[in-house]
């Protein structure tokens, strides 16, 4: 291949990877649809309950990601990483396939349930990360293909994660809770698919733009110079280590200590935002960092902080909304009622038409120096996520708890977010690629994965003030006594975050030091 073609086609390992990740995507998206189902249906949960397993469960997806992301720059590499996540993530499946054939059996499918919860958490920790830090890899520093080159990736998690809810959601979500079980197999069975493709293929497509492979190595192992050191300068060294850390874990303490009892979170919602606090402040405290690339870290960590508003009100999708969807949606299709679990492959199948359409408007508009910096991109994402809500938020005015409103007040929803997410999840993608140091690339990748842990905590929280009838809910002494209230509740976080985020852009760009 040519130079000049080599700058105009994207390389053969992005495909490897689209495909990798669209069959662990499947299996992640393909047992979520029908999770909450199957804890109210089957095991018999209270909505409050399941959306608090619910957002414990996607928070710590979202926040493991820190430990694969250390794990693999400073010991594993991320190849290996990737494949232990996988070997994790599809026993993890099984458990919730036992689970569910044990539904009966109360105490025994619940533990089930929490095992394959678990390691689900932790398999995804080691495999998602590293997948997404790869996928910059394969480009040179500066490439201008990135922010497409993420958005193709991210077409690839949406093909599987548009499949799944249907075939997930077409075996299991029947109306008999016995059948959550061929659900819950089929996402296993997609799992050791993505395994298979990796590891037959991962050498002859995981190649850097250098030729040489990528992931093997460990990119942020600490050298060992003992040898050069004297016994007293090592010992001095690793007390002052010690000492450090000691100060970080009694801050993480305090942190936990205040959200357990100040603020009363849960046991896991406490543990969540201590960790999504502390770690960023060590990773910026770091003796080693320069002073441009402490500068663009803290980019990361602020577009972070907005993108917490983004996922908590989009995340509704898997608890809130597809209540909605079961109760207060019509589903009548030619006759045909469809399943709940269904609407969540509209996010997805928008994703996959619209992605090739921003793909080629980025390339197209970075040619003509037109292309948006990416705090702008994801201020407007925000914008479309509160245009969204407000949307349905009219369509459900004045509208009786068990009345169904038309499949179109959702639809629409799903395809104004679907916009949203576009311009700000592959491009914060990019952009955590483009400003994090190459030794500090997965592990902050694992901290731009924290800000969705808490979002998703955030979002289990926030579904659980879903209005029922004779059940008034408050949040900072506000009555939500309605879905219009609900709705609304999203459209003034997401329009505010939104507001302050661009008016905060061209300072952002400040500190990015040229990197668009």
């Amino acid at each position: 291949m040519t130079t000049d073609e080599s700058k105009q086609n994207h390389p053969k390992g992005l495909y490897f990877v689209f495909a990798t990740a669209m069959s662990e995507r499947f299996s992640y998206y393909g047992m979520r649809a029908i999770f909450t189902l199957y804890l109210i249906k089957a095991l018999l949960m209270d909505k409050e309950l399941a959306s608090t397993i619910y957002g414990n469960y996607t928070g710590l997806v979202y926040l493991t990601p820190l430990i694969g992301g250390y794990v693999a720059d400073r010991f594993l590499g991320m190849r290996r990483s990737i494949l232990w996540g996988a070997v994790m993530m599809i026993f993890g499946q099984l458990f919730m396939f036992a689970s569910a054939l044990n539904y009966l059996n109360g105490d025994l499918s619940r533990w089930l349930m929490y095992s394959g919860l678990a390691a689900l958490i932790f398999g995804n920790g080691f495999f998602k990360p590293n997948i997404t830090t790869i996928v910059g890899s394969l480009y040179e520093k500066g490439d201008k293909r990135l922010d497409s080159a993420y958005t193709i990736f991210y077409m690839g998690v949406n093909v599987g994660a548009f499949i799944a809810p249907i075939l997930c959601g077409f075996l299991g979500d029947t109306g008999n809770p016995a059948d959550f079980k061929w659900g819950f197999l089929t996402a296993a069975l997609s799992m050791f698919l993505s395994l298979i493709l990796f590891v037959g293929w991962k050498s002859k497509y995981l190649i850097g733009p250098n030729g040489e492979p990528l992931g093997v190595e460990a990119t942020g192992k600490v050298k060992n110079n003992h040898s050069e050191k004297s016994t007293d300068v090592i010992a001095q060294s690793s007390l002052r280590v010690f000492a450090e850390s000691l100060v970080w874990v009694l801050g993480g303490l305090i942190l936990f200590s205040v959200f357990y009892f100040a603020f009363h979170f849960d046991l896991i919602g406490a543990s969540i935002f201590a960790v999504c606090i502390i770690i960023p402040a060590y990773v910026i405290s770091d003796h080693s960092l320069t002073k441009i690339e402490r500068s663009r870290i803290w980019v990361i960590y602020i577009i972070a902080f907005f993108v917490i508003f983004f996922w908590s009100a989009f995340e509704q999708a898997g608890a809130s909304l597809t209540y909605f969807a079961e109760e207060q949606t019509n589903r009548e299709v030619f006759g045909w009622t469809m399943p709940a679990s269904f609407f969540q492959s509209f996010n997805p199948v928008f994703i996959v038409m619209l992605g090739l359409v921003f793909s080629n408007l980025w390339v197209w508009l970075s040619k003509r120096n037109m292309d948006p910096t990416s705090p702008v991109k994801q201020a407007m994402g925000l914008l479309f996520l509160a245009l969204g809500y407000l949307v349905i938020a009219f369509g459900v005015k004045g509208v009786a708890p068990g009345v169904k409103v038309s499949i179109l007040w959702l639809s629409g929803l799903y395809f104004i977010h679907t916009m949203g997410e576009l311009l700000l999840s592959p491009i914060g993608l990019s952009m955590v690629n483009k400003l994090a140091p190459i030794r500090f690339a997965s592990l902050l990748m694992g901290v731009w994965y924290m800000s969705m842990a808490t979002a998703n905590k955030f979002a289990g929280m926030l579904s659980g003030l879903y209005p029922e009838v004779g059940k008034p809910k408050f949040i900072f002494g506000i009555q939500i006594s309605s879905l219009y209230d609900f709705f609304m509740l999203f459209v003034v976080m997401a329009g505010a975050a939104a507001i302050i985020l661009f008016l905060l852009s061209k300072w952002l760009q400040k500190l990015m030091h040229e990197v668009k």
